[in-house]
Formats: structure tokens, sequence, C-alpha cells
């Protein structure tokens, strides 16, 4: 990433703030990554909309991957809608009313207990059927450190034990299973993955020569600079070739991981009980949310760590919440209002999971074009779109 060219784009006067801008240029050269790993490793890569679900950029990402994953009947409508590709989704319970109009759009459908496999048996072997069915499997290992984000922690809400598959199996209850779905990664490498799937062969092996499909869910962190691309490539190979399965990858983060940003502008600057204070244009709490549920502190370009350069400065948010805080920052020189900083890596879980606490308006959300070098503002946000999520 040319920093220079990223901070000459952030102030470019087209450009409003708070405005979440995605990069086509970096775009693509994550989605050359990700387009090799499938034809060395055979994987069909799904983009996982509960990351990324900028649909103005669907175009670009389409060329490359077979289509979207969903968490929800909202998002499997709008990868049917704009990505028009295949069409997974997984939810962590279904309503008859979703699954009966899934089952007729889907490709793969995964549920998440043997209680909603069996509440939706007749629809699953139905003759309105088109989806190919799995069931998410829990192989009580993962290497999380977040607890929040465990999905293998202790009483978990996610998948059915390898105990509890093959009592199901062995009883004819699993009539239609074509597939199993784990996910048990955060951000990891693929040495955390070849761990994973030797617990997963451990006690679902025997099952997987039945199956048709093996979804290694997400949290793979392909595109990052030091990922060992080689690895998951055998990986994922090997399991391919020992249980004659289709694997299927589904990141939403790596998609989009380092091509996005938030450009905000300085609102108010002053000093409190001698820390100095910043306030911007936009909210930890409502604009990038992982910052206060990682947590995790953003990296703005032209900064340094606290102390590092000749002013640190306490960023703020705008809402009225006392930790809606997005960090400490040192600064070559004192901030002034009007000061525009660029927020790095702000595409995925960022446009995803924001909020309007406060009636705070969301940031518009802009597509940069290094071929035309077009700044294009695909969507501003105003009043109505605050008002209208509450009458």
């Amino acid at each position: 990433m040319d920093i220079k060219s990223i901070m000459e784009l952030g102030h470019r006067a087209e450009l409003p703030t708070p405005c979440y801008l995605e990069h086509r240029g970096l775009l693509a050269r994550n989605l050359e990554i990700l387009d090799q790993v499938q034809k060395r490793s055979g994987a069909t890569i799904i983009l996982a909309l509960k990351g990324f679900a900028m649909f103005s950029v669907f175009d670009q990402i389409s060329k490359v991957l077979a289509g979207t994953t969903a968490s929800s009947i909202n998002e499997a409508r709008l990868g049917l809608e704009e990505f028009k590709g295949q069409i997974h989704v997984y939810c962590v319970a279904y309503t008859e009313a979703e699954i009966s109009w899934l089952s007729t759009v889907a490709n793969h459908i995964t549920l998440n207990s043997l209680s909603q496999w069996q509440q939706f048996s007749s629809i699953i072997r139905g003759p309105q059927n088109k989806a190919s069915y799995a069931l998410r499997i829990n192989p009580k290992y993962s290497e999380v450190a977040t607890e929040v984000y465990n999905p293998c922690r202790p009483g978990t809400r996610f998948g059915v034990s390898a105990d509890a598959l093959h009592a199901a199996w062995n009883a004819g209850q699993l009539e239609g299973l074509e597939g199993l779905h784990f996910h048990t990664m955060c951000e990891q490498n693929s040495d955390t993955l070849a761990r994973t799937l030797e617990a997963v062969e451990r006690q679902f092996g025997d099952m997987l020569h039945k199956m048709k499909w093996l979804n290694m869910g997400g949290g793979h962190h392909i595109t990052r600079p030091d990922y060992d691309l080689d690895l998951l490539c055998e990986s994922v190979k090997r399991i391919r070739e020992k249980y004659n399965v289709e694997v299927i990858l589904e990141p939403g983060e790596a998609i989009a991981l380092n091509t996005g940003f938030l450009v905000s502008t300085v609102l108010d600057r002053f000093t409190s009980d001698g820390r100095e204070i910043a306030i911007l244009d936009t909210s930890a709490a409502a604009h990038m949310p992982d910052v206060l549920e990682m947590p995790y502190r953003p990296i703005i370009l032209g900064t340094g760590k606290p102390g590092e350069k000749a002013t640190t400065i306490t960023l703020g948010g705008l809402t009225c919440m006392a930790g809606d805080i997005i960090g400490d920052y040192s600064f070559d020189e004192p901030l002034k209002v009007g000061d525009r900083l660029i927020f790095t890596d702000m595409a995925h879980y960022s446009m995803v999971k924001n909020n309007t606490f406060n009636g705070v308006p969301l940031p518009s959300i802009a597509v940069y074009d290094p071929g035309s070098d077009k700044i294009d503002v695909v969507r501003r946000f105003g009043y109505e779109d605050y008002r209208n999520r509450l009458s």
C-alpha cells in the first residue's frame, strides 16, 4: 500500500466525511491471491456477507469467487439479488418459512442442530427442495483466544458433537445429509487450520467418507502478508483427495482485508485533566464497533503509538457513551479542527455492524477506481435512514 497516495486520496475534496472508502486496486490484489488458492487447491471460495457485504463491488468479486454465504435470510436475499452466484446459508436457527424459501433458492444449507434437522426433515426431503444439506459440527478444538469469539467454548450454541452425530446417523435419522461444516477460526493462519483438521478427522473422519462436501468456515486470514498459502493449499488438497469431497472456504475478512478506509474529520480539540482530546465526526461505538468489542486499536495513517511522536492525543467518538474512545495516538504536530484522519482496514466488520446510536449519521460509502482515478460516492445517509429504522 502506497501510504502517500492513500493520504492524498483521503484528502480529496469530493470525498465527504465520515466515509468508508473501498479501493478497487487493493481489492483486486486480494482477489488475485484467492484465485490462485482456488486453482492450486481445488477449493471453492465464497464471500461471507457477515464480514463484508458492500454490493457495489460485487461486480469485481463475482469474477473470481463462486458465490456468497449468508447468516440470515436477508443476507441470502442480498447474495441472490446482487451477487448472482451460488447461495450458501448457515443460521443458528431457522423459522419454517425461512427454510421453506431457502430450500428453493440455495445451493447449500447448513443446520446448526439435530433438533432443527428433525424439525425440517420433510422440507429437506421434499419435492420443492433444491439445496444440499449439512450439519455444523463441533470438533471441540479452537485456538481463538478471545472467549466471546470462541465457537467451541463449553456450552457453545454452535454445532453437533461427534457422539451425537454418530448416534443420529446410526439410528437412521440423517437421511439426506450430504455435508459437514465447521467454523472454529478467527483471523488465523493455516497452521491453525492444519491442527483443527487433525481434530476434525479424528472425530468425524468416518463420516467424511460418506459426505459430498466439507465447509471449513471462515477465519482464514489468507490475504495477510505472512499467511502460509502453501500449507493451506496442501491441507485442502489432502482432504479433497482423501475423502473425495468438495472443500468450501468462506472468508469475509480475507477478501476485504486492508482494502478499505474510514476517513474522518476533527470537529473539536481541547484539554481535559491534562489530557489532550480530539473529537471526530466518527464513532467507535457506532461506526467501528469491533474497536470496543474485540477490543483493538485501529491504525491511522501518519500516526504513532503514544509518546512516539511529538504530541499524544486521545481520539474520542461523537456519541454520548463515555467509553466511545478510539484510542491514544501521537502526531508530529497538534491536531486542528478540520484535519482529516484516515483509519486503515475498515472494510470488513464495519459497514455490516454499524448503527445509528444517538442518531449519529452513518458514514457515506465510496469506491475508488485507480484505473480512472475516480471516487464514486455510492451512498450518503441522512435523517430518513435513521427515522425509517424506528417507525
